[in-house]
């Protein structure tokens, strides 16, 4: 959640960093606008975009005449494309120095990372190395007094100044941990005349998941930001965003999502959004779906691509039809469902005999009958798959390993921690029923009792006192799932898998390094789990579309690795493992880890890494194969190729950089680092197959 500078401002007030005095006001306000402080003002356009001043959103008035007339032209204005709802008016300073400082996280270095510069203002971007100092802070130990120092005096600010200065730099960094931001910016912060260092601007992003945690950091949002679909969306808690094309599109999961808007875009028939259900489907969230879709003048057609991992299509099927029975279908509508319960949800959307629904059971037949529908279908096409020559064949020397099969099989003794819990319970019995030896599980409070036959522990101390545990599986909610991971980690339990979503970056981010020097290996959070096909499940994959043969599947995304496995299994190539190494910015284990096991295990004959936009993930392990001496065909496809820049695109961990060389050249490092390149979706088995 991005703030205004309005609000920004509160929160760093809040946090006793001096700021302006300042009201924000709508169109309503601008003639009994009375404020307590003198002229001049400075009025100031609320956007959550840059480029505010150079577009003339920031005004110095000198009377009451020249602000009517700015205010009013200001929140007429469109800033890149958004509107100004707001403005905040505050009183003009007396500017002695500007000077530049934030606190923000470093997903590459997973630290903190505290940056200050000598000048501060609009192009601080492009001031120089000179200008810029730049700090890692570890995140287990915090700001130092010694960094305080260094930074006070990069900026050259008189000696008298320090008091002040090192108390305005420890209110910063405590407003940025205890709010678990991501980022706290103040540019300028200036030195007045009055000597006083004041946050002049501010810009503040909270993280969406500590939010949920903590609501009351709701009161810094500013709804009228956001566009009416946004809006409700938001509010049904659908990730959503406006795109382009013609084509409403309804997926559950960001990977899944972010694929099918690129098979959609290369189609000829692009998308007119990003909308990811999320891990619910219930009747009320397809409503708001729908309505958003309906109610949008720019799609003509609606297609709902869902597939059913523990998912049921079966129940989405019937939320669907209960929110068709209570407003008409507006568009054309084709659906498609693949995975668990798909066949039961084709009869239920067959039966409602409604002429402009169109069922199909692959995404091949659903691309076919929207470009039949389309009014003009390939017209004006704008986006081209980004496609590779076949990857030059690299001969690595294997390093000299005795083979060993993957290290977790159908012995190996399972904890469950959250096992009393709705999911915890369900996905303990799907587990059993696949064959896993769950010996224990874990509920603070409820020890002594008993969850599908497996004794229940109040903590995992003495879980791991009565049995051997070698892995764990963590169904724990967002708040508490970090200290459930420190907990598995403390008894060295050797594998640690936490499913779990919505856990705020920092508090992972301050795990990490303890975790590795813990030896535990981590999985997660945020994924659907691991899986070795007639060993054992950890985690919530779909049982059912797997079969045992050579393929290694990685991935960075549920959704996407169902439908990859699915279309594997049918074309007759089966998988050795599959491993969610989770689509959260800060994770345990990433694709490198995993390779030296994939390299020693014989069963393992080619590898399927599925990537998606954001991070490096994909680069750090295409570079590092030659180290590794791994001697196997690596395959590898990046979801998101289309995706606007800057946009989140489902879970944290799906962002296109605005800064970065952007999706090709990711997939370009990778090609040339030896690995295949799939263009898309529907390419992967026949690539798969001829590697093989």
């Amino acid at each position: 959640m991005k703030l205004n500078e309005h609000m920004s401002k509160e929160l760093l007030k809040g946090a006793g960093i001096l700021v302006p005095r300042g009201e924000m006001i709508g169109p309503g306000d601008i003639s009994d606008f009375a404020p307590e402080f003198e002229l001049p003002w400075v009025v100031k356009a609320m956007v959550l975009t840059g480029g505010r001043g150079k577009a003339g959103g920031v005004r110095v008035v000198q009377n009451r005449e020249e602000f009517e007339t700015a205010a009013r032209q200001i929140l007429g204005m469109q800033i890149k494309g958004e509107s100004v709802p707001f403005v905040r008016v505050e009183p003009a300073s007396h500017i002695q120095r500007e000077m530049y400082l934030s606190m923000t996280l470093d997903r590459q270095q997973k630290s903190l990372v505290l940056t200050a510069g000598r000048t501060g203002g609009v192009d601080i971007e492009s001031s120089g190395r000179d200008n810029i100092l730049s700090l890692t802070l570890d995140p287990g130990l915090g700001l130092h007094d010694f960094q305080i120092r260094r930074v006070f005096f990069h900026l050259d600010l008189d000696k008298s100044m320090f008091r002040s200065f090192s108390g305005l730099l420890k209110n910063l960094y405590t407003a940025f941990t205890q709010n678990r931001l991501l980022l706290a910016e103040i540019n300028p912060l200036v030195l007045t005349g009055g000597q006083e260092l004041t946050a002049l601007d501010g810009k503040v992003e909270l993280d969406d998941n500590y939010v949920q945690i903590n609501r009351g950091l709701l009161g810094y949002h500013v709804p009228e930001h956001l566009g009416e679909q946004e809006r409700l969306a938001g509010e049904a808690g659908l990730s959503y965003h406006r795109l382009d094309g013609r084509v409403g599109m309804v997926v559950n999961g960001a990977g899944l999502a972010m694929a099918t808007m690129d098979l959609l875009n290369f189609s000829g028939v692009p998308a007119a959004n990003f909308l990811d259900l999320g891990g619910g489907a219930d009747q009320e969230r397809i409503s708001r779906a729908l309505d958003i879709l309906f109610n949008d003048p720019g799609v003509e057609l609606v297609f709902i691509n869902i597939f059913g991992g523990i998912l049921s299509c079966e129940k989405v099927a019937l939320a669907l039809a209960a929110a068709l029975e209570e407003a008409s279908v507006a568009r054309p509508m084709v659906v498609r469902f693949s995975g668990f319960k798909a066949r039961e949800a084709g009869r239920i959307i067959q039966g409602l005999n409604a002429d402009n629904i169109y069922y199909v059971q692959d995404l091949a037949r659903a691309l076919e009958t929207l470009k039949e529908l389309s009014s003009s279908p390939g017209g004006g096409q704008k986006f081209q798959r980004i496609e590779f020559p076949p990857a030059q064949e690299k001969k690595r020397t294997p390093k000299k390993n005795e083979p060993a099969p993957f290290p977790l099989n159908k012995n190996t003794p399972v904890l469950v921690q959250g096992i009393t819990g709705r999911e915890g319970m369900l996905h303990a019995r799907e587990m059993q029923n696949f064959g896993t030896r769950i010996v224990a599980g874990v509920t603070p409070f409820k020890g002594g009792s008993h969850v599908e036959g497996v004794p229940v522990f109040d903590s995992v101390h003495k879980a791991c006192m009565e049995h051997d545990i070698q892995a764990s599986v963590i169904f724990v909610p967002g708040a508490a799932a970090a200290d459930a991971v420190m907990e598995a980690v403390d008894m060295h339990i050797p594998w640690v898998v936490c499913i779990t979503e919505g856990i705020p970056q920092q508090d992972m981010m301050r795990l990490l390094p303890a975790i590795r020097r813990s030896g535990t290996r981590l999985v997660g959070p945020n994924t659907p789990g691991i899986m070795v096909p007639g060993q054992t499940k950890l985690g919530i994959m779909p049982a059912s579309i797997f079969s045992r043969g050579p393929v290694a599947i990685l991935s960075r995304s549920g959704t996407l690795t169902y439908e990859c496995v699915q279309s594997l299994t049918s074309a007759g190539m089966g998988q050795c493992m599959c491993l969610g190494v989770g689509g959260d910015p800060y994770v345990g284990l990433d694709f490198r880890d995993i390779f030296p096991l994939l390299q020693r295990d014989p069963a393992c004959r080619a590898v399927l890494v599925l990537g998606e936009i954001g991070g490096t993930a994909e680069e750090d392990l295409a570079r590092e194969l030659d180290e590794m001496g791994f001697d196997k065909p690596v395959l590898g496809f990046v979801a998101g190729q289309t995706a606007p820049p800057g946009k989140r695109l489902g879970h944290a961990g799906a962002i296109l950089d605005e800064h970065s060389g952007g999706i090709r050249a990711k997939l370009q490092v990778m090609h040339e680092c030896g690995i295949t390149i799939c263009p898309d979706l529907a390419s992967i088995p026949a690539m798969v197959e001829k590697v093989l």
